[in-house]
Formats: C-alpha cells, sequence, structure tokens
C-alpha cells in the first residue's frame, strides 16, 4: 500500500468515525418548586419598598456546552402572590391589579441564549425570551447566574441559577395608582432556583 492509498484510507475512517459518533443531547432539568424562591419589590408612596413572594413556581430548561442549545421556560401562578397582609393581597389579586381570575398565570419561554463575559469568569447566560403577564407579551432579555451544578443532597444531579431584573408594570397594562406614585411603576424581581437533571431514558432492546 503506497503512501496516497493510506493517507485516503485513514481519511476514510475519520470520516465514517465523525458520521457514526453520537451527537450529544443537551441536559434536561426539571424545576424544584420547594427550592424555587420568587421575590419583588416596589416603591411606596416614595417612601420606603413593600416586598413580596410568589409561592408557586414551576419549569423545565435545557443546558448544553453551547449556549445557543440552552432554553428556558418558567410559570408562576399569579394566585400565590403573598405580601403578609390579607388585604392588600386581595387588592393585588383583583383587576386592579394581577387580575388572577383572567390571567392565572406569569410565563417566559426562552427564544434565544448567549453566554455573558464576565471579570470572574462565571458562567452568566443572557436569556432573551418572551414575558407574558397581565395578557400582554414583550420580548426580554434576563440574566441567569449559574451558581453550581453537580451531585444534588439527595443523591440525585441539580443545578442552580439567580436571576436578579427590573421591570415596569407599565409596560403590561398595570397602571393602577401610578399617577400619585403611591404604587411605583418600577418592580425589582428576584428569582433563585434548582433544577434536577432527567435522566436519559434507556434506549429500548434490539430486535432479533
Amino acid at each position: 500500500m503506497n503512501r496516497h492509498t493510506t493517507f485516503a484510507a485513514v481519511i476514510s475512517f475519520v470520516a465514517v468515525l465523525s458520521i457514526s459518533r453520537p451527537v450529544s443531547a443537551a441536559d434536561a432539568y426539571t424545576i424544584d418548586p420547594t427550592h424555587t424562591s420568587v421575590v419583588f419589590s416596589v416603591g411606596h408612596a416614595g417612601l420606603s419598598y413593600t416586598y413580596g413572594f410568589f409561592r408557586q413556581a414551576a419549569g423545565t430548561y435545557n443546558l448544553d456546552v453551547n449556549p445557543a442549545n440552552c432554553s428556558f421556560k418558567f410559570a408562576i401562578q399569579t394566585g400565590s402572590l403573598d405580601t403578609n397582609n390579607a388585604k392588600r393581597d386581595e387588592h393585588l389579586r383583583s383587576p386592579d391589579f394581577f387580575n388572577v381570575q383572567q390571567f392565572p398565570t406569569i410565563t417566559f419561554e426562552s427564544t434565544a441564549c448567549t453566554r455573558a463575559s464576565t471579570p470572574d469568569q462565571s458562567i452568566v447566560y443572557q436569556v432573551t425570551g418572551n414575558l407574558t403577564l397581565h395578557g400582554v407579551t414583550r420580548q426580554v432579555t434576563v440574566p441567569l447566574r449559574l451558581l453550581a451544578e453537580g451531585k444534588g443532597p439527595y443523591g440525585d444531579s441539580r443545578s442552580g441559577f439567580l436571576c436578579q431584573t427590573e421591570l415596569k408594570r407599565s409596560d403590561y397594562d398595570m397602571t393602577n395608582l401610578l399617577e400619585n406614585n403611591l404604587v411605583g411603576d418600577a418592580v425589582s424581581i428576584t428569582i433563585s432556583f434548582e433544577g434536577v437533571k432527567q435522566e436519559a431514558a434507556a434506549a429500548p432492546p434490539r430486535q432479533r
């Protein structure tokens, strides 16, 4: 076998390997609602900030070494709002604000994901997607900082994220009490969540 024949054989072997090598899929995660916190704050009469929680949230996401293949879905139950004041919570759930009967969920679904450059080389994704709130859908970009990933405390594999961002409620047609600044327009949001990695389904047995 001459040198040219050997070179051609090597190229053919590499080509076969590249075709037959399986493409790795993104890792799929389901959000653990018991280790997920959704916190918001809004100004009150220019004097202080009122803080609240949404107690019910769920979602899924996919992580890949290529950020473009990462995706995130999140849903919050508006009726789970809690500001530690029953009368205020009733008002916030009414048509004056969240109108939970007509709009029971806040949803976010990503459409693009990139990795941001950070001085400390930590992993922060800039996630763009469609946020639907109070019946209005807008495109937003939010930062998601990967806090950790690996073996979880329950024998499973997990990853954890932190998101801190700000929205204007007027962008979502929630303008009640804006004229006298009794309730501020800007709403600060902090979300921390853990996701449990879903094990890939076993391959079906080969037919003999």
